[in-house]
């Protein structure tokens, strides 16, 4: 082909004409690499993680809205698929605001005060543990050894401490949500980007370590997503429903819920953390409101094993003591950021060691 003008009616463009790039190098791909690997390192750092969750949210969820909302009318396909892509970024973007503005509307007491609240749910907590004989009835009481006490007291420590710090983490939680959202932007915009010149062979390598975190990201926390949905709206009907029934109530029960959405989002150590508070809470009204809501979590805790074996195990694989051995190493080294993290960027790792036949 020339190098003057494309032909006519052709969709070819300046960069099309431009001769092709030679084939990344060895040195090309590891540079992609570490590059890929210390930006995921800056996230966890500085704190930047929910920025990164919600640039993945964002962009899938631009993409997978933009098919179904380009039916405005237009004289041709690209102005369609053009329109649909804008109003699903527009409405990926406007949504939260909506949404908060909707919350502030009805619960604005709930969502400012949530830090304090759950600093009271954990001293309520500590209270309990130390209260654990009196709970209990007197023959099981028993049954508990002298140093029990010692135990209870060292947990209820501990709980409290937490909660002391909880008090100070008003500033991280609005930052958290400033981060969020920035990063949900990006994402929407980055979805509908449009794409220009050819890339060289870094950016190429760049592009393909991005998709295949993309990929990670949407079989991992797309599916927990949907998981610890499921897990909430169980649990909700069950303290707001079931226990009323049998006339028994939770106290803080709108933390509890929030927070079996927020834990359930942490595959596997996020449930059992729902379960202990809440049968923790449980106790805290009398023995049998702890044996009824240990009873219900096993029961929804066994079918989002299930889930997750068919769900997240089947695309992955990755069993669930690898899960467990990476979420350890990971809140040990970043604390609960690391919790969150390690089954994305686990899941990322395997996928790089697959393509390159490593594993």
């Amino acid at each position: 082909m020339p190098s003057g003008q494309p032909p006519q009616g052709s969709a070819a463009t300046p960069a099309a004409l431009r001769p092709p790039f030679a084939p990344a190098t060895r040195g090309v791909v590891i540079a992609s690499y570490v590059l890929m690997g210390a930006a995921l390192l800056l996230v966890m750092l500085r704190g930047l993680l929910p920025g990164l969750l919600c640039v993945c949210l964002g962009f899938l969820l631009t993409r997978w809205l933009a098919p179904r909302l380009a039916w405005f009318p237009s004289r041709t396909a690209n102005s369609m698929a053009t329109r649909g892509q804008t109003a699903a970024a527009t409405l990926v973007m406007l949504s939260p605001l909506l949404l908060l503005a909707l919350a502030l509307s009805h619960s604005r007491t709930y969502i400012v005060d949530a830090p304090q609240q759950y600093r009271e749910l954990l001293d309520f907590l500590a209270r309990t543990v130390l209260e654990l004989r009196l709970k209990l009835p007197t023959d099981i009481a028993a049954q508990l050894p002298e140093g029990a006490a010692e135990i209870q007291r060292t947990i209820a420590a501990y709980l409290a401490a937490k909660a002391g710090a909880l008090a100070m983490a008003g500033r991280a939680w609005l930052t958290g949500l400033l981060y969020a959202y920035v990063g949900l932007l990006i994402g929407a915009l980055a979805a509908v980007r449009s794409v220009g010149a050819s890339r060289g062979p870094l950016a190429q390598e760049l592009v393909l370590r991005i998709a295949r975190m993309g990929e990670a990201f949407r079989q991992i926390v797309a599916a927990q997503f949907w998981i610890a949905a499921f897990n909430t709206l169980l649990t909700a009907l069950f303290l707001l429903l079931v226990l009323p029934l049998w006339d028994l109530e939770l106290p803080y029960t709108p933390a509890l819920i929030t927070l079996t959405f927020v834990a359930g989002l942490v595959p596997i150590v996020g449930n059992l953390l729902c379960n202990a508070v809440i049968t923790l809470v449980g106790l805290s009204v009398s023995p049998v409101a702890a044996v009824a809501c240990l009873a219900f979590l096993i029961l929804i805790h066994k079918a989002e094993y299930v889930i997750n074996a068919k769900v997240v195990g089947r695309r992955t694989h990755m069993g669930v003591w690898e899960l467990l051995s990476v979420m350890f190493v990971a809140e040990a080294v970043f604390g609960p950021a690391g919790l969150v993290a390690a089954p994305l960027f686990y899941a990322y790792l395997k996928k790089e060691l697959e393509a390159a036949r490593l594993v």
